[in-house]
């Protein structure tokens, strides 16, 4: 693992707030030896800065969380047209500790991995892959093993594929694909960090994405039998006028009206929130982009950031969702509250983040309850793109504090504290994903230390025992059989005389932010609410199911629930 000098004042702010350890990095015991590759030491190129991915999923079946990690090259390879590093699926043992899979699970290079997402893409009940390149995007169909599906599959273009949604936009049982765009790399047409032409604080460094030319993203309408086709941004909607620096995407029915909606963050360009919409004239589904309007496209003061993770979720229990965006050091990271007349306030400052934050660069990132009190947590990875930034004078580092943000918030006010996830070692992480890696109820990190070792933080949360639910969903009347896009709220009665009742919803989703996918589960801590008293399930397409007082009472489990029955 790097180790390297932090600022000063950006350790005084962590230490002042460390408290004990919440997390145990064990990447050494959950995957020896395994490490990335995104070129090489000096990054002298904007290609070599993204780092690979990680995918959380139950790929064979047995009950526990496997990782995929998508692994990069370097340019000497590329020029040399020999293929990059492998992705790997890791199968999970059951404690938060991994074994290489057998060689049916084999998936051999392409040009440059970059992130993923996994689903259902053919409906025939496995785990499938969707991976995102520098070069053609890529489709593996599980089962009993990989198997390349990519050839006829409708995907079109060699794209610098970011990040990766897996939805059901249109609501007819088929996943859609949602894919995000960075921006068009040729090695003979950008320069490189040694060619001078490019400096940040006075010093050479790798060039753009300013003066660089971005990608439209890409929308994918599932056809079944893993095939797609690529939709018309004309009548889909999905196309801005110019396009922008794609690094993050999450899902979510963020006007809760019945369907999904994407927010992708943007670098150095405005952020876009995608509202999934009836067309005027009833003829099918299409995106607009309502982020200004709404303002989670730029900051609290008008400006645009370097956007480049995203988490998602409802931090006040409104019933609506909130984000969380990581941004450039000198910019701090972003906490989109939702307000009245579903618009949105950037709220950073009164909430304790941005102080943190300024000095920071982050990616992988995301909204959990951690520590199984009911609310949810913010977390955060962090690590610059250039090397440069450990010189005198930056104000910032190349390597960076990772953390965790408890949330403490009260009726009035939304407030966060700071916790260390490691003790005070800095990384230069990357891409980063959540789930119940050992199955004992509280949520556990993967991350990626770029061109280092996959990184394992286990939660040492003390009080899972009945503290949590967890739902997984199954849907037998549809294609869509993980429930992607489905809205499970539980209500909990009040907590005093007089208290009103409480409802905390999640939403199934795969989209893990930045280059990560997320398993296709609901975690809820219960803290001292208690078993829910009442439940549903609000699943695409506009059925809602009660859930059973059984179910309900089945805590400290994870529960999966099957629908049957036509649609």
């Amino acid at each position: 693992m790097r180790i390297a000098s932090i600022t000063s004042a950006c350790m005084g702010l962590f230490v002042s707030s460390l408290s004990a350890q919440q997390f145990e990095e064990i990447g050494p015991e959950a995957l020896p030896g395994v490490s990335t590759t995104s070129g090489s030491p000096e990054v002298d190129w904007i290609l070599e800065v993204n780092g690979g991915g990680v995918v959380l999923g139950d790929f064979d079946g047995e009950g526990i969380l496997d990782l995929v990690v998508i692994d990069g090259s370097t340019p000497e390879r590329v020029q040399k047209g020999e293929r990059g590093n492998p992705p790997r699926l890791f199968l999970g043992k059951g404690d938060a500790t991994f074994r290489p899979a057998e060689s049916a699970w084999n998936i051999p290079g392409g040009r440059w991995g970059m992130g993923g997402v996994a689903g259902d893409l053919n409906g025939d009940g496995a785990l499938d892959l969707f991976l995102t390149e520098w070069g053609p995007d890529r489709i593996l169909l599980g089962g009993e093993g990989f198997q390349e599906a990519t050839s006829g599959a409708g995907l079109q273009g060699e794209n610098w594929g970011t990040s990766a949604a897996l939805l059901d936009f249109d609501l007819d049982g088929i996943l859609d694909v949602a894919v995000i765009n960075y921006l068009d790399f040729d090695f003979k047409l950008v320069a490189s960090r040694q060619s001078g032409e490019c400096t940040w604080k006075g010093r050479p460094v790798n060039c753009g994405p300013e003066g660089l030319m971005a990608q439209h993203d890409q929308l994918y309408r599932g056809l079944g039998g893993g095939k797609f086709e690529l939709c018309d941004g004309a009548s889909f909607g999905f196309r801005p006028r110019e396009a922008a620096f794609g690094l993050g995407v999450v899902t979510g029915d963020f006007d809760v009206d019945g369907d999904t909606d994407l927010y992708v963050t943007n670098d150095s360009t405005p952020n876009h929130l995608w509202e999934n919409r009836e067309r005027e004239d009833k003829s099918g589904r299409r995106f607009d982009d309502v982020a200004l309007r709404l303002g989670v496209a730029v900051d609290a003061n008008g400006r645009e950031q370097a956007g480049m993770g995203v988490g998602c979720g409802d931090l006040d229990g409104d019933g609506r969702t909130d984000f969380f965006v990581t941004n450039f050091s000198g910019e701090n990271h972003s906490l989109y509250l939702s307000g009245d007349r579903r618009s949105y306030r950037e709220r950073s400052h009164q909430a304790g983040i941005a102080g943190i934050s300024t000095q920071l660069l982050g990616w992988g990132a995301g909204l959990a309850d951690l520590d199984n009190d009911a609310d949810l947590d913010l977390f955060a990875f962090h690590g610059h793109v250039y090397p440069e930034a450990d010189r005198d004078g930056t104000d910032t580092s190349y390597a960076q504090l990772d953390y965790w943000m408890e949330n403490t918030s009260s009726s009035e006010r939304q407030r966060f504290v700071p916790r260390l996830l490691t003790a005070g070692i800095a990384t230069v992480s990357r891409a980063a994903v959540f789930g119940d890696l050992d199955r004992d109820g509280d949520l556990d990190l993967v991350a990626l230390d770029h061109g280092g070792p996959v990184r394992v933080l286990r939660n040492l949360q003390a009080n899972s025992g009945e503290s949590w639910i967890g739902f997984q969903l199954t849907d037998k009347s549809s294609l869509n059989q993980a429930g992607l896009g489905a809205r499970i709220e539980l209500d909990f009665a009040g907590q005093g005389e007089g208290e009103p009742m409480r409802t905390i919803h999640r939403e199934i989703t795969a989209a893990g932010g930045f280059q990560a996918g997320l398993p296709a589960e609901a975690h809820f801590g219960l803290g001292a609410l208690g078993k829910p008293h009442s439940g549903r399930i609000f699943w695409p397409g506009g059925d809602v199911q009660e859930l059973e007082a059984g179910t309900l009472a089945n805590v400290g489990k994870w529960n999966r629930l099957v629908r049957t029955g036509a649609r």
